[in-house]
């Protein structure tokens, strides 16, 4: 249940992105057509909310090409162009739905659940890596079948290091997705939770997951 956000306004974006994680969703947040379109490829979206007067890459060009290419990752657009052609043009380039700015939180919430209900293969919610499982929907966490406790932000933060597997993740960016907040150069809160995270993960265990970046930030790795 992750979601990716392609849209440059950014208080509207972050408005979604705030609402659809107080709903449980895992949400990262774009601001242009070139980047957008890259993220694009991941299978791990199950929903992809795009506008489309984006910089660099236009929303309906970024959509032509990942149809193209077979990427089949649900496609709800949401524009402040609502004439019927327009309407007509997105859905006929591959769109699952469209929604018209401006728009009510609960409309975008309804339909965003309703393109997980539509038929299609259905992905496992649970991350596996190796011994590690992690299930989003229960906030479980398992390594080689032993339950780890972790409090409600030792979660979030082992959930995004897992969203972001393999790449490089520096502490601006896991202060603003797990704290919502900018990051302060002055402090080390986030060293503290990923030492709590490696004792409780990776501690007594051969296989390591997360790591240090030096001079940069942190990683987790499969």
């Amino acid at each position: 249940m992750k979601i990716l956000i392609i849209e440059d306004e950014k208080k509207v974006a972050s408005f979604i992105k705030k609402g659809l994680e107080n709903e449980g969703f895992a949400v990262d947040v774009t601001h242009d057509g070139a980047e957008g379109l890259r993220l694009s490829y991941d299978d791990s979206y199950d929903v992809i909310i795009l506008d489309l007067m984006l910089p660099k890459l236009d929303g309906l060009s970024l959509l032509r090409q990942i149809r193209s290419e077979g990427v089949t990752t649900k496609v709800l657009i949401l524009s402040a162009k609502g004439q019927v052609g327009d309407r007509i043009d997105g859905l006929n380039v591959g769109a699952d739905d469209y929604l018209v700015k401006p728009f009510a939180f609960g409309e975008l919430l309804a339909r965003v659940r309703a393109l997980f209900r539509r038929g299609g293969p259905q992905k496992s919610p649970v991350l596996e890596f190796d011994d590690l499982k992690i299930n989003p929907i229960t906030r479980e966490v398992f390594r080689s079948g032993e339950r780890i406790e972790l409090s409600a932000k030792e979660y979030s933060l082992l959930e995004f290091l897992a969203y972001n597997a393999n790449r490089a993740l520096n502490r601006a960016t896991i202060s603003e997705h797990v704290w919502h907040y900018d990051f302060d150069r002055g402090t080390n809160f986030i060293d503290v939770y990923i030492n709590r995270l490696r004792n409780k993960i990776d501690e007594g265990h051969t296989k390591k997951f997360i790591h240090t970046v030096r001079g940069y930030g942190y990683m987790f790795k499969t």
